[in-house]
């Protein structure tokens, strides 16, 4: 752990920023003093080899709110009743306590810059302080959704200014990138995802649509598609192009039609590609879009009728 010299101009602050705590005092020292500021508590062991990696850096993000956050630790091996009761499994464990009460936390030696955004969260509605992380994904999301998407990817950018590794900043710009055509842009974004985080929805959701984007580049202008159906309702590959070109043109509900006629006529066709090409445009609008609700509920009518 990092240890304040007592010389340092730091030395009067660190009793105050940053103490042990037992479970005699744990009720002052977290859920009393959360009510004036708020308070991190750190849950470790010194057998927690996790642990002595995570608490300097939790000391250096506290030192460096200024007075904005404290940080009381709590070695699980002496004072287990807290931890027991708050039902604390492992460590570290770090849970952060406002006006008296749980208000967020997280568990493992996470990096440094994740450790800042969680203290910035904390922070953000005290004097100086800014909007809180989901509240600006909360509201580029709503900006990109208007069709801004320059200031959305700016409101993007600012998370991950705070936290680069926010993979739904990330996800959201490689977003604002599609929404834009630019498609190599947006790949090269998501390679800053990390792999365990791939499977996140906000990721997958944006491969999608790249991947009907470069599908879309492969079929004919959607007038010779349609053309192609019309002469023969049965040629299931002309159907199934068109209906991802008609996505790529951001025209859902007939891209959803086609597809699903396909399901009708021969569920099998082209190993079930219909349905799968179907759920790939559920996972690229998102599960709460109005055509992927809708469209849902039109193939389960003909899956389970």
């Amino acid at each position: 752990m990092t240890i304040i010299e007592q010389g340092s101009g730091d030395a009067p602050q660190a009793p105050d920023l940053i103490k042990d705590t037992t479970t005699q005092s744990f009720v002052r020292d977290v859920i009393e003093e959360s009510k004036r500021q708020p308070v991190l508590i750190d849950f470790w062991a010194q057998w927690c080899g996790p642990c002595r990696q995570l608490t300097p850096i939790l000391e250096k993000a506290v030192r460096a709110a200024g007075g904005k956050v404290k940080l009381v630790k709590m070695n699980i091996d002496e004072h287990p009743a807290i931890p027991g009761q708050m039902g604390i499994q492992s460590i570290p464990a770090v849970i952060a306590f406002v006006d008296g009460r749980p208000a967020d936390g997280f568990m493992g030696a996470v990096p440094e810059s994740q450790v800042n955004a969680f203290i910035e969260k904390l922070t953000a509605g005290m004097p100086g302080g800014g909007p809180t992380t989901p509240e600006l994904l909360q509201e580029a999301e709503a900006v990109l959704a208007e069709g801004d998407a320059a200031t959305a990817a700016a409101i993007y950018g600012e998370v991950l200014q705070a936290d680069p590794a926010n993979v739904e900043a990330l996800a959201g710009v490689a977003r604002c990138y599609m929404q834009t055509g630019e498609i190599d842009k947006a790949k090269q974004m998501l390679e800053h995802v990390p792999e365990k985080r791939r499977e996140d929805a906000a990721v997958k959701a944006v491969q999608a649509m790249i991947d009907l984007a470069e599908q879309a580049e492969q079929v004919g202008p959607i007038a010779e598609l349609e053309q192609k159906v019309a002469a023969d309702p049965l040629d299931h590959q002309a159907r199934f192009d068109l209906a991802t070109a008609l996505n790529a043109a951001g025209r859902r509900e007939e891209a959803t039609t086609h597809l699903l006629e396909i399901v009708r006529r021969d569920r099998k066709w082209n190993d079930d590609g219909a349905r799968k090409q179907l759920v790939q445009f559920f996972e690229a609008w998102g599960a709460t879009d109005d055509a992927t609700v809708e469209g849902r509920k039109r193939l389960s009518t003909i899956l389970f009728s």
